[in-house]
């Protein structure tokens, strides 16, 4: 995902300096324009915006707070993350930098590797309106920003996407077992069933991987199964229960557990198919 966003930012004119844990892949930007710092720390010297875009939580501590990056950022700079890290996770880092005079937005991002790659990507952000305005023109070289709310209210927004795009994923599976247990053409199916009410890009995209059995991963079942452990906790925090939720949870883990972490998280019909009795 990274890799994508940063070459769209060159590719607008953006002085790009990039960092990233596995040199090689902060290497291969230089051909396209980037300055490739040695350390995280070099990275952000004199930065007036830093953008992380990194596994989850406490990788983005490890880096940020723990590497020296926070202390090395001038005052009156910005971090926005881009990263799908939890609720108390995104307000704590907030709260951490306000006290060094640090803006931060925390800005998750949806649409994955394709919407990186054609700055497509829906960003949902948190944090001050002002600082959100005045980075418009950074996010729209990337997708479609939306300010939806105060630090920590990106992250909540994106736990929203994953919690709806889990349900969906488990829905579709299963009107597609059925339609095939019952004789029908699963392509065909899934080619009925858009434009009517249960059209969603999950039936387009993944629908169409899951007749194909295409599980490449472009959203690894183990990053479905991060996200939703966080929507969990944020569901806690706030004195929710989700049922719904948990059953998706619990299912996306069982397939992570036998050996599916890496498969696109489409195939948790596959993982569904062992129990339904079905013949798929």
């Amino acid at each position: 995902m990274g890799a994508p966003m940063c070459q769209c930012l060159l590719r607008t004119g953006f002085n790009l300096t990039v960092w990233n844990r596995s040199f090689g892949k902060a290497r291969a930007l230089g051909p396209d324009g980037a300055t490739v710092a040695g350390t995280p720390v070099d990275a952000v010297r004199d930065a007036e915006i830093l953008i992380t875009m990194l596994k989850d939580g406490p990788v983005v501590e490890e880096v940020v707070f723990g590497m020296g990056v926070a202390e090395a950022l001038r005052p009156g700079a910005i971090h926005i993350d881009m990263s799908s890290i939890g609720l108390d996770e995104a307000v704590e880092h907030g709260r951490s930098h306000a006290q060094r005079g640090i803006g931060y937005l925390d800005a998750p991002v949806s649409g994955g590797t394709k919407g990186a790659t054609s700055g497509e990507l829906a960003i949902m952000v948190g944090g001050d309106a002002d600082t959100f305005q005045s980075l418009i023109p950074v996010f729209e070289v990337m997708g479609r920003p939306t300010h939806v709310g105060p630090v920590g209210c990106g992250q909540l927004s994106k736990l929203a996407n994953q919690v709806i795009v889990a349900i969906t994923i488990g829905a579709v599976s299963e009107a597609l077992i059925l339609a095939n247990a019952g004789g029908a053409d699963c392509g065909s199916v899934r080619d009925a069933l858009q434009g009517g009410f249960a059209s969603s890009r999950i039936l387009s995209e993944h629908g169409l991987r899951m007749v194909e059995r295409n599980f490449e991963p472009g959203g690894p079942a183990k990053f479905q199964v991060k996200d939703l452990v966080n929507a969990l906790k944020a569901a806690e925090r706030l004195n929710l229960d989700l049922p719904i939720t948990k059953l998706l949870h619990r299912l996306f883990n069982d397939m992570v557990e036998s050996g599916g972490a890496d498969l696109d998280h489409s195939a948790l019909i596959t993982h569904l198919e062992k129990f339904s009795g079905s013949d798929y």
